[in-house]
């Protein structure tokens, strides 16, 4: 009789353990959104972005800031633990250092969201150890740069990447779906697949030496806008004319990647929105009221090239 009378207990804690932690209903919340770093403006716009959404979406905001060390950002999280944050918004530097946060904000009863990138599935579960994660296609990115780069190119040329940061789910789907498309096109040959870390003067750097070791290459894709810049300047440097020369395409939408469309040195750009705020706000709310939430919420996102980079520049980051 005493197993029979714990059963219904021990249901109770089996449903508990493997789902996410569960989300009052309140007028204000205590928010924890703890970014990876502000060193770029797509991280800027994305910070500004939960900044901006704050006061309407009732949050009591705490924002911290890793400066690019995944120790920190696990170091951040433990911060906004032990304040007593009701919800964490997270954009994981890198997949496996965060795991241990993720689990931990669970183990506190803490709903976690994850941000623009995840982290290791194969340990953490979205519905089970966090709620959801809201970002874009990375894969899907990838295989979109690399026919738009065999479209300009004829199927033809030596391929330069500028991958992302390493560790980062990012960075490896971009790389996944690039790479799977342009081993299609026999004539492209992708002869260096490097890291700049996301940052316009490392991609500069990194492309300076890949210049050097690969000067016949004709085609480059940056995971971000701020390595393409990077590698123009050294694709210019090089007396190179990008654009003409080379053929340059980047990844996430910048005021300063758009412009270079205008004149005509990136040939095109796709599309990664930073502005996570409104729909990490109507998310949660939903998740407050009860509703089932997918384990996915992907953005959607667009292509950007001569045809309409003048359309959207003054609504860019």
């Amino acid at each position: 009789m005493k197993k029979l009378a714990a059963l219904p207990l021990l249901c109770l804690l089996s449903s508990v353990a493997f789902s996410a932690p569960p989300l009052e209903k309140k007028e204000l919340y205590k928010v924890g959104f703890a970014q990876s770093e502000n060193n770029n403006p797509w991280r800027i716009a994305e910070t500004n972005s939960f900044k901006d959404v704050a006061k309407e979406c009732g949050w009591q905001l705490i924002v911290s800031d890793a400066a690019s060390s995944a120790s920190k950002q696990v170091s951040d999280v433990d911060s906004m633990i032990a304040q007593g944050v009701d919800v964490i918004f997270l954009p994981p530097r890198e997949e496996k250092p965060l795991v241990p946060a993720v689990k931990k904000a669970k183990m506190r009863g803490i709903p976690v969201f994850l941000v623009d990138r995840k982290v290791d599935e194969r340990i953490v579960k979205p519905g089970v150890d966090y709620v959801t994660f809201l970002g874009s296609d990375f894969v899907k990115q990838g295989e979109r740069a690399a026919e738009q780069l065999a479209k300009l190119s004829g199927g033809k040329g030596k391929v330069i990447q500028l991958e992302g940061t390493t560790g980062a789910t990012s960075s490896r789907d971009h790389i996944i779906g690039f790479n799977r498309v342009i081993d299609t096109y026999p004539e492209m040959t992708i002869v260096a697949s490097q890291s700049g870390d996301y940052a316009r003067d490392r991609g500069r750097k990194v492309m300076e030496t890949l210049l050097q070791a690969h000067p016949d290459v004709s085609l480059v894709w940056a995971h971000n806008d701020e390595m393409a810049l990077g590698a123009i300047r050294a694709i210019e440097a090089a007396g190179l004319v990008p654009g003409k020369d080379i053929i340059i395409g980047g990844k996430d939408g910048t005021r300063d990647g758009l412009q270079a469309i205008l004149d005509g040195k990136l040939a095109f750009i796709v599309e990664s929105t930073p502005k996570f705020g409104p729909l990490a706000c109507k998310t949660m709310q939903r998740y407050a009221n009860g509703e089932k939430i997918p384990t996915w919420i992907k953005t959607e996102d667009r292509l950007f090239d001569a045809s309409n980079a003048a359309e959207h520049i003054a609504d860019a980051f």
